[in-house]
């Protein structure tokens, strides 16, 4: 009896596991959003973002994450954006530690700035767990569009990923 509930919660995670890493999601394409929110992290992540933005696809960015100890004007001069753009357009985050307080700094200021459409950039690996601590939080009248950056394949990176995920999606059902 033991033998055969180890033996199917190991299939319940191959088959996740295999789905978790053949189907990554991919970038959004020219999709028009209200504001681009970026969970930092992976290198890229805030390039895409500036370059939606210049792209005129969103009309706001949020950088959730940043460090602090990074200033504005080196947040601009590091990625190249222009001092109009660093006025009206681009918010930086200094509250996120994690993919969790991403998606509570993501959710407060989407909120706060009244949105409806937000354009997630993220890594592929790192997007579902993203959008599923936003889920969570966010009313479901903003609708999250995922942009996930492709990222090189590496089995040690995708096993991670999957189990924080695992143990992301565990947290919630269980509440702790």
């Amino acid at each position: 009896m033991i033998l055969r509930f180890v033996a199917g919660l190991f299939l319940i995670w191959i088959f996740g596991f295999v789905w978790f890493a053949a189907s990554t999601p991919g970038p959004a394409g020219d999709i028009e959003t209200d504001a681009i929110v970026v969970a930092t992290g992976e290198a890229g992540r805030i390039q895409r973002g500036i370059e939606v933005l210049d792209r005129g696809l969103a009309k706001e960015m949020l950088v959730s994450g940043v460090n602090n100890d990074v200033t504005p004007a080196e947040f601009a001069a590091e990625f190249g954006v222009s001092q109009r753009h660093m006025n009206c357009c681009v918010d930086l985050g200094f509250d996120a530690t994690d993919t969790r307080s991403n998606a509570t700094e993501i959710t407060q200021w989407a909120m706060a700035s009244k949105h409806k459409t937000l354009r997630l950039v993220t890594s592929d690996w790192h997007m579902r767990r993203v959008e599923s601590e936003l889920n969570r939080l966010l009313p479901g009248s903003i609708v999250v569009v995922s942009d996930a950056l492709p990222t090189r394949f590496r089995m040690s990176t995708v096993v991670i990923e999957y189990h924080k995920l695992l143990a992301s999606e565990f947290t919630a059902l269980t509440g702790l």
